[in-house]
Parts: C-alpha cells; structure tokens; sequence
C-alpha cells in the first residue's frame, strides 16, 4: 500500500524542510512516502468570513483534483477521531490487509480544511484537540507514520 501526504502549502522553514526530510528518509525503507503539496493560497488583507471560507473551498477543490477513485482519504481535523500510535499502526495494516491501494493523509492549509474534503474522507483523524501549525502537523505526520511501520515490523523505536 502506498502512503501519501496531500497537503496545501510548502514547508517554508528549513527545520521543517529537515524533519520532513529525515522522516521521508527513514520510512524509504518501508515502501516510502509520496507527498504532493497543493499551493497555499493568500489571505486577503481585511479578510471577511466570506473570504476565508472561499480560500479553503478553492484549496478544498486543489486537493480533490489530486485524489483518486480508489484512495482512502484521512482527512486531519481537530474533530477527528484520536488514535495511539499502536492503533494508527493496526489501522494502516487492516488498510493493507484489506487491498487498499493508497492511503492519503490530507492536511489543510492554515485556514482549515474544506468541508467537501471531509465530507470525501474515509475517515478523519485528530493529534488533538489543539490546533497546529499545518507545516508541524505534516511533520508530526511523517513521525507517526513512521512509528507505525516501525511497531508493524517488530523493531524497537516505540516505547
């Protein structure tokens, strides 16, 4: 099963860029890890609700375009459900098990992720009730799914 990251917006910040980096690296050895970014669309000056809710629909759409038919869509949102690493790790083998051929883990851009994006999600997923800067939660990302497939293979690293 492949994983992918779709996400909108580039890591700007080298230490992101690193940490990324060093994880996409790390799960290299376990069929590794796609990432497509989306761009990340400006905020108007003096934006009103209507604004931002149109930013997050036409990133929402980016996003969709870049899904396929058969693609299982985690959508991360506050309001998603709260996993431990253990439990991520057993959920991504019941996907493969199960023949799915890519799972997608979609992160939204610092204004929020669109509803049609959920409403198309298999499932949803949380890190917590806290919100995050979208460059961190795409790091914490590749942590977590690296430590999943570290606990799948048996080999220390999750304590």
């Amino acid at each position: 099963m492949t994983l992918a990251i779709l996400c909108v917006g580039k890591l700007r910040e080298t230490y992101f860029q690193q940490a990324a980096a060093e994880y996409a690296r790390r799960l290299g050895r376990f069929g590794g890890v796609e990432t497509v970014e989306c761009p990340d669309l400006p905020e108007p000056k003096n934006a009103s609700a209507a604004d931002i809710a149109r930013l997050i629909d036409a990133e929402g759409a980016a996003l969709l375009s870049r899904l396929k038919p058969r693609d299982h869509v985690v959508a991360l949102c506050i309001e998603g459900k709260r996993l431990t690493s253990p439990e991520l790790a057993r959920r991504l083998k019941g996907l493969e098990e199960g023949g799915v051929p890519r799972a997608v883990f979609v992160i939204g851009g610092s204004s929020g992720l669109s509803g049609a994006v959920v409403r198309r999600a298999n499932e949803t997923l949380s890190f917590s009730p806290m919100t995050f800067p979208h460059q961190l939660a795409r790091v914490m990302l590749l942590e977590q799914l690296y430590r999943a497939r570290k606990i799948l293979a048996n080999e220390t690293y999750h304590k």
